[in-house]
């Protein structure tokens, strides 16, 4: 399905969220000269930002408009069963769609590689951006890794890749991606979808508006049962990780080499197989890739001490991998904890010194730390560097490795998982200048 730039200008829009993604709609609206469009936030602060200062009567123009939108576009975030307008919501559940879908609506032309699943998109979708940019094809990055999709401006030859979230994927109705992946599914935002089968059902969105000669990657058996049994007409490639195996040697890449990045690379390096890209570019162009901010990113390095931004893992199995791949760790971790989450240390606590315990819930970490490994509670991000560095001073013999690895959620504290990550490297380099 495809519709004409100017047959949407003539319709009439809710946006309800007016965070990142609900400004980029706006944004959008305004530049392409739409005029029917009325926007909303449950944060009076956030709704006042956005729209401006006659707060008192836009409650009730948006209701209005609601009742005789086309669509209603909602944020990635929205529970619309947990929204303050959640009634109206549900009345008019069928006309509510996604920037992802204006964005598959507008660009019939643009093909596309979507990526969702529990840890790894981001990631794996900058890899892919940078091997076809490596490649000379034209593309764009967009969606859940912090550039809204409208945000995009690509040639119709070009081929977008794009980051999907479980909210995104719940009220899709317009996406179609020519490749479709799914990199791994663990309990997640059980809290947002309420069941575990419920946030698998969203994922397999991507697959599900796919047309006959369009890929779908898989790595999972239990996955691909449930392709073949809602009967999805694109082609399957199961990931065979071996195949990566037997040339993850020859990329000259510190970072890409880490155990964290196999089950990534692996989908990466089958994708490349398909859009025929060769073996020996595929490799060359992966040597300057720089990894991902706030993703097992080593931002500052002095006098045997490694300093790890891994601000975006936010479940204990994505901290996991950093807890795998580090030594004498001195290991920040807390935030808001995620429902069903649990943390398996065994394996990777003998790699933990200790554990400096932040944010509001620090007795739910404290349970699952006690009595496994040594811990600090401190409340606060500053609070733990602070200790850090005191512990530091009496260990300076060692090789060290500081890691922010929350295995949680950012915003009992801060905004996102970006300004913890980016407070936190502030916070390192004030305290290196004092003691190095």
């Amino acid at each position: 399905m495809s519709i004409s730039l100017n047959h949407l200008r003539h319709k009439n829009f809710a946006i309800y969220g007016l965070g990142v993604t609900g400004r980029s709609v706006i944004r959008y609206f305004h530049k392409h000269g739409f005029k029917n469009y009325i926007g909303w936030d449950d944060d009076k602060k956030v709704f006042k930002k956005s729209i401006g200062p006659k707060y008192k009567n836009m409650r009730s123009d948006f209701l209005e408009l609601v009742n005789f939108a086309d669509y209603i576009i909602v944020s990635p975030g929205i529970n619309i069963h947990k929204a303050k307008l959640k009634k109206i919501l549900l009345k008019n559940k069928q006309k509510i769609i996604t920037d992802l879908d204006l964005f598959y609506l507008l660009n019939p032309g643009i093909k596309s590689i979507v990526v969702t699943g529990t840890n790894g998109k981001s990631t794996t979708c900058k890899i892919i951006e940078h091997v076809l940019r490596k490649n000379n094809i034209n593309t764009g990055l967009g969606g859940n890794i912090g550039s809204p999709i409208l945000n995009l401006n690509l040639e119709k030859n070009s081929l977008a890749v794009v980051e999907a979230s479980s909210f995104q994927l719940a009220y899709s109705k317009f996406i179609k991606p020519d490749y479709a992946v799914i990199l791994n599914i663990t309990k997640d935002h059980l809290d947002w979808h309420g069941s575990m089968n419920s946030y698998i059902q969203s994922k397999l969105k991507i697959f599900s508006l796919q047309k006959r000669g369009n890929f779908a990657f898989i790595n999972s058996k239990k996955l691909l049962k449930k392709f073949r049994k809602n009967k999805y007409t694109s082609k399957i490639k199961f990931i065979n990780h071996k195949k990566y195996e037997k040339i993850k040697n020859k990329i000259e890449n510190d970072y890409l080499n880490l155990e964290v990045n196999d089950e990534n690379m692996s989908f990466v390096y089958a994708l490349s197989k398909i859009l025929k890209i060769k073996e020996k570019s595929f490799i060359k162009s992966l040597k300057s890739f720089r990894g991902l901010k706030h993703r097992h990113e080593i931002f500052y390095k002095k006098n045997n001490k490694i300093f790890v931004n891994d601000s975006k893992a936010t479940s204990f199995i994505a901290s996991r991998f950093a807890l795998k791949n580090n030594k004498n760790i001195l290991w920040i971790v807390g935030g808001l904890p995620k429902i069903g989450d649990r943390f398996q240390l065994e394996g990777v606590k003998k790699n933990i010194i200790k554990a400096y315990v932040i944010g509001k819930y620090t007795d739910h970490f404290k349970r699952f730390l006690k009595g496994k490994i040594n811990f600090e509670s401190c409340k606060t991000l500053n609070n733990a560097v602070d200790s850090i560095f005191k512990d530091i001073k009496n260990a300076r013999e060692r090789k060290i490795t500081v890691l922010l690895s929350p295995a949680s959620a950012s915003y009992d504290q801060f905004k996102n998982f970006g300004d913890r990550g980016n407070k936190f490297k502030k916070l390192i380099r004030n305290y290196t200048k004092k003691y190095f």
